[in-house]
Parts: structure tokens; C-alpha cells; sequence
């Protein structure tokens, strides 16, 4: 039996919909995010969940709250798997940010991966203090299952690390909707499968993440026709 992995984004926050640089600040969850979270948290009510680990950032510690209840647990803090700090763009949509930071935008728009915000952080700076834990978890917890709940850049970085992809292009290449779920299988701590990818099937029914909300620039927004 492999160790299996269940990877959550939290829920949608006020700042999701407005399509801000929010990595180190701290939100809650939007009345949204919370039915997104209360959806998932059913949707693994039968699961046999033996841990649950979240950023220490309060929209990830909620969501991982509402996937403890149904299981007895207790979410437990984990500080490497905090969302990447955006330094001097932390609260700025991603327009202000390409108005007022033009050239920075363009060249950390190139190579995320190894270029950092003045001020913030990398995402080889993410990967180098999230990925050694996640490792460590899965030895912990060997051929059990466990939650992890972190953030949309965090996931992205350890899915593509894990699978051996390009990480400059982690932005462009993957996404991770609020409240999403990812299921990683592994056989040792280096040898992951991935059965399972941003999987919001939980919430249908429940109003989807706003329209503002892009991927990355090469991303148009969905048209509204």
C-alpha cells in the first residue's frame, strides 16, 4: 500500500476574487471558501485520514479545521508549507503590480522559479524548505494517508518538483483552484504518482472561484459570452 498524500489549496478568500498578490498576508476564508471547504470536508468523511498538516496561515489552518472535524484530528502547523512571500507587491493586484513594477514584472514574469520580488521570496526559496518536509511526512507516515493543506504556489512547486517538470514554467503550466484537491501516491519518499489533479468536483453546485482570478499573464481571463 503506497503512502498516500491528499494535497488541498484552502478555500477561496476576499482577496482569491480580487486577484492579489497575498502570499504572506494573512486572510480568512470568504462565506465562499468556507462551503468550499465544508464541500470537500464531506467528500472525505469515509477516508481513512491518520493526520492532517496546514500552514500556519489562518485561510489554510480554517480549511484544514473543517477537514479534521469528521476525523477526531487536530490540524498540525506546519510553517514550510507557507504560501511564497511576495515582498513589496504583497497586496497589490497583478494589473498594479504590471503598471507599477513593469520591469521587475517582466523579468520574475520569465523565470518565477529562480527570480524573486524585491524583498520576497523565490520559488526555488518555497520548494528548498516545503519539499524536505512533505518528505519527511511521508516517512512518518508510511502507508497511511494524510492531508496537506497549503497554498496555490506551494502545490504547484511540489507537484512539479515531484514529476520532474520545468519549474520556470510552474505558473503558466499548472493551476490550483480554491479548495482544490491533488492526490499523491507514494511508493518511497522520492517516487510519487499523481492520481489525482485540482479536482473541485466537491463544490459543483456552489458559485466557482470569480473570473478575475488568471492564471498567470499568458492567461486570458474566461470570456463572460
Amino acid at each position: 500500500m503506497p503512502t498516500r498524500v491528499l494535497l488541498v489549496r484552502h478555500g477561496a478568500t476576499l482577496l482569491t476574487a480580487e486577484d492579489r498578490f497575498a502570499g504572506s498576508t494573512d486572510v480568512p476564508l470568504s462565506p465562499e471558501g468556507l462551503g468550499q471547504a465544508g464541500s470537500l470536508a464531506k467528500r472525505l468523511t469515509g477516508q481513512e485520514i491518520v493526520a492532517i498538516y496546514a500552514s500556519p496561515m489562518q485561510r489554510t489552518l480554517e480549511t484544514a479545521g473543517i477537514l479534521a472535524t469528521p476525523h477526531g484530528l487536530q490540524p498540525i502547523a506546519e510553517p514550510a508549507f507557507r504560501e511564497i512571500d511576495y515582498g513589496h507587491w504583497e497586496g497589490l493586484t497583478r494589473s498594479e503590480v504590471e503598471t507599477n513594477f513593469q520591469a521587475e514584472y517582466a523579468i520574475w514574469s520569465e523565470d518565477p522559479f529562480t527570480i524573486a520580488p524585491v524583498g520576497g521570496e523565490s520559488g526555488l526559496n518555497v520548494l528548498n524548505r516545503a519539499l524536505p518536509v512533505m518528505r519527511r511526512i511521508v516517512e512518518r507516515h508510511r502507508h497511511q494517508s494524510v492531508v496537506i493543506v497549503s497554498h496555490k504556489g506551494t502545490n504547484r512547486l511540489l507537484i512539479s518538483s515531484l514529476l520532474g517538470f520545468d519549474l520556470r514554467g510552474y505558473r503558466d503550466r499548472l493551476d490550483q483552484s480554491p479548495a482544490a484537491l491533488n492526490i499523491l501516491d507514494f511508493m518511497n519518499e522520492v517516487r510519487p504518482r499523481l492520481r489525482l489533479f485540482n479536482d473541485v468536483s466537491h463544490y459543483e453546485g456552489i458559485p466557482e472561484r470569480a473570473l478575475s482570478e488568471q492564471l498567470s499573464r499568458w492567461w486570458p481571463l474566461p470570456s463572460s459570452e
